[in-house]
């Protein structure tokens, strides 16, 4: 639950800064006439993003088990390239987010009703289906249903109150700095979802090694317990992991982890060398 709360604090408050960038800048330069079409176009990505986790949720039931599992399992690799695009696209783009949503603006905001739409949409709406399939794939790994839901929701609840606070002053923290750190969790969380899409693949007999474990601490760390439960709900672990699952997370992990830090706190004179 902890690790879907930080998810949909992340990627909520990535489209709330969006949202009140687009709003103040459209506010600031006299054309406030065009916020409706900046609202509708945010009404649009939430309604596709809630019909794409629908989808994601009902659309592979009356499937063979074997077909699910592929299903899962793949969208579970591509969920985890996604969110691994959007951490170190942040780390970039944190710096020049303010210029380029200007720039988008100015390009549309005299033309057609559409182009504005689209800008809110597109904003928003990548934030929003990254959102859909990282905690889909999440709640497949834990097995889990309304806790993944409950802490994202909570998640984007919190973002929204950051955000208004951050907008009236009231509030002041380092963003480059949260979205560090909070990069630094999602990798270890997505290591976690990859390593399950892999065993997803092996039971759907794609991948081979279901039945060779490189560890079983389940007499150790059983999964119904307090802390099997914490540490399948924040970090995906199994107590019984596959080889292929061990191997695949280190090989992510680690170079991942790496490159982030070395790209997220890399000092100013580093980042331009």
């Amino acid at each position: 639950m902890i690790g879907n709360y930080l998810i949909g604090l992340r990627e909520g408050l990535e489209a709330v800064l969006i949202v009140v960038l687009l709003i103040a800048y459209l506010t600031k330069s006299g054309r406030r006439h065009l916020l409706p079409r900046i609202w509708v176009g945010i009404l649009c990505a939430v309604l596709v993003s809630l019909g794409f986790g629908a989808l994601l949720t009902f659309g592979p039931k009356g499937l063979t088990f074997e077909a699910q599992e592929m299903i899962g399992g793949s969208l579970s690799i591509f969920a985890v390239g996604l969110v691994t695009w959007m951490i170190f696209w942040m780390a970039s783009a944190s710096k020049t987010l303010n210029s380029d949503l200007k720039s988008q603006v100015d390009r549309v905001a005299e033309g057609s009703m559409v182009g504005l739409v689209l800008v809110g949409a597109l904003s928003v709406g990548r934030e929003g289906l990254e959102t859909a399939l990282f905690l889909w794939a999440a709640a497949r790994a834990t097995g889990e249903t309304w806790q993944p839901l409950l802490g994202a929701f909570l998640g984007i609840i919190t973002a929204v109150v950051l955000g208004i606070l951050l907008n009236r002053g009231v509030l002041k923290i380092s963003l480059s700095k949260f979205f560090s750190v909070t990069g630094v969790i999602l990798v270890i969380v997505a290591g976690g979802v990859l390593a399950y899409g892999v065993h997803d693949l092996q039971e759907a007999g794609i991948l081979p090694g279901l039945h060779h474990l490189a560890f079983d601490v389940s007499h150790v760390v059983a999964p119904g317990s307090v802390l099997g439960t914490i540490l399948k709900g924040v970090f995906n672990f199994s107590p019984a992991t596959t080889w292929l699952e061990a191997v695949v997370w280190v090989a992510y992990v680690v170079p991942v982890m790496f490159l982030y830090l070395r790209k997220a706190f890399a000092r100013p004179e580093m980042a331009r060398s």
